[in-house]
């Protein structure tokens, strides 16, 4: 009887010293830091399944730049095939998935520019209404981001602070990488007229 006692007063110690020393926040914190991440992948989707729409429409114009779309059409593929795991969120994981996204970004900055040569092309509603969703999906993927860095932030404050560092260590909560600027964010834009 004193063992059954004794045990369930050390369950009850156990229990009371694993919640106050920040396990069950960690725990609350890393889901937050993946559920931001499936919004990141939400959104990076919602761009992905636009490209094809906006391929098609752009292939209609005369004389439209094939490489162009050519380049478009292989950045998201390439891109579609990086997949990163919300449980393995690794800092090189998270560099190639970013670098695909960025090569996406590239191509679709490209394609728009070029297509201020075709007025007609800019005169379609379609291509209007692809534009506003692609600029709005680019808007919600930049605000995605950002969420998930702010909860990677959070999550990497209390995994680091003391005696939460001890608790983490214990249960293998380790620090995570989140996103950083594209390469070459930091020069400005050389705009000439």
């Amino acid at each position: 009887m004193k063992r059954i006692i004794l045990g369930f007063v050390a369950a009850l110690f156990l229990t009371s010293t694993l919640s106050s020393c920040g396990y069950n926040t960690m725990v609350k914190m890393d889901e937050d830091v993946k559920s931001k991440w499936n919004q990141v992948e939400t959104q990076y989707q919602r761009r992905s399944d636009l490209i094809p729409n906006l391929v098609s429409t752009v292939k209609g114009a005369a004389k439209f730049e094939q490489s162009t779309l050519t380049a478009v059409v292989e950045a998201r593929a390439k891109a579609t095939q990086v997949k990163v795991d919300a449980d393995d969120l690794s800092p090189e994981k998270l560099e190639k998935f970013q670098a695909a996204q960025g090569q996406v970004s590239q191509a679709l900055g490209k394609l728009m520019v070029l297509t201020e040569n075709y007025p007609e092309l800019k005169a379609t509603e379609q291509f209007r209404d692809l534009s506003v969703q692609l600029e709005g999906t680019e808007n919600r993927i930049a605000v995605a981001r950002k969420d998930f860095n702010d909860a990677i932030q959070v999550y990497n404050t209390k995994v680091r602070s003391f005696p939460n560092n001890l608790t983490a260590g214990m249960f293998g909560f380790k620090t995570k990488t989140g996103f950083k600027s594209d390469a070459g964010a930091e020069n400005a834009p050389k705009v000439a007229f």
